[in-house]
């Protein structure tokens, strides 16, 4: 079975600033650009999560194909033993060290500027990987993930982000592996528990699209970011995350930009890898405030202009209650468990 070509990140900026072309979209699987390009780079931000790294980059380290990559781990202040973990196991692997935690987009940008991407244009003239693929430091793929995911954008070059089918490791399906974008109405049936009570109406759970087989492929509004796999020139046009996401609702703002930029995103369930899921937030109350956070954020950068005054203030109102009412029961579920 054959081995990707992994190339050692600082030895990609260092020589990527000095070529002048960027590597042709569409182009076959495994081809490497005659200026040096690369096919794929993986960026893993990184909090407090040793064990899980370790196995996410184990995981990765494996893959077969015929593809090259390279990837870069960013560790957002941890003070476990990740940073050590990674000198001592993979030395081969990019490291960028935050003395705190910028969150999930603030983080994985820190490594996208590396590559010379930013919110303008690229930073320097050389070529840029014909993909880039935000990974959680907490998943576990199989060993032709990558160059399966990889064929499957390149053989649809309207495809602007891609991701697999993601499973928990009690098997269930991870819901937010596909999704429609958290419209008004959507939203208010997700929060009211329509969706799950009628899980296989197309009215009801538009958003996890739980009414779709789970094997299937297909357009959607978004993937996950634990698996988000991203046609670098996507990135070139609609520029990096946004960093008022602390965590969550990152990834779905980045969708929307790059599907109102003309381009596709897919899910593909005949490829699947394995998510813990909130491995470094679990246990969080920023976190969770974040994730309500998010809601309004997304709300207000993308629907709030055609939403009525009534509507403007019922929805502010749900996402406070709702979130206040969550985070003081999380709050309580840990006070418990210290008793």
């Amino acid at each position: 079975m054959q081995s990707p070509r992994h190339v050692v990140w600082s030895e990609w900026i260092e020589s990527s600033g000095s070529q002048s072309t960027l590597p042709t979209s569409g182009m076959p699987s495994g081809s490497i650009p005659s200026a040096g390009g690369i096919d794929l780079a993986i960026v893993i931000v990184n909090y407090n999560a040793s064990a899980l790294l370790s196995g996410c980059l184990t995981s990765m380290f494996a893959s077969a194909g015929d593809f090259s990559y390279t990837v870069c781990v960013v560790d957002n202040g941890s003070s476990d033993d990740s940073v050590a973990m990674m000198s001592d196991r993979f030395p081969q692997a990019g490291l960028i060290v935050s003395e705190t935690n910028l969150g999930f987009s603030a983080g994985n940008n820190l490594a996208l500027r590396q590559l010379g991407l930013s919110d303008r244009q690229p930073q320097h003239n050389g070529p840029l990987p014909r993909y880039t693929l935000l990974l959680n430091n907490d998943t576990v793929l199989p060993a032709n993930a990558l160059a399966d995911m990889i064929q499957f954008m390149d053989e649809r070059p309207d495809l602007g982000v891609a991701g697999p089918r993601v499973r928990r490791p009690d098997g269930t399906l991870d819901l937010a592996c596909r999704r429609s974008f958290p419209t008004p109405w959507v939203s208010f049936c997700r929060m009211t528990r329509l969706s799950r009570l009628f899980p296989q109406s197309k009215r009801f759970n538009a958003y996890n699209l739980s009414y779709l087989p789970e094997d299937a492929v297909h357009p959607v509004d978004s993937v996950v970011g634990a698996y988000m796999q991203v046609r670098t020139q996507a990135i070139v046009e609609v520029g990096l995350l946004d960093e008022a996401y602390f965590m969550y609702g990152e990834d779905l703002d980045w969708a929307k930009r790059i599907k109102s930029a003309g381009w596709e995103v897919w899910y593909n369930g005949e490829v699947e890898i394995t998510h813990v899921k909130e491995a470094s937030s679990r246990r969080s109350r920023k976190a969770r405030r974040a994730f309500y956070e998010a809601m309004w954020i997304f709300y207000r950068k993308h629907y709030r202009a055609n939403s009525s005054w009534v509507l403007d203030k019922l929805i502010w109102l749900s996402i406070a209650l709702i979130g206040g009412v969550d985070i003081a029961i999380r709050l309580w579920k840990l006070r418990q468990e210290r008793i």
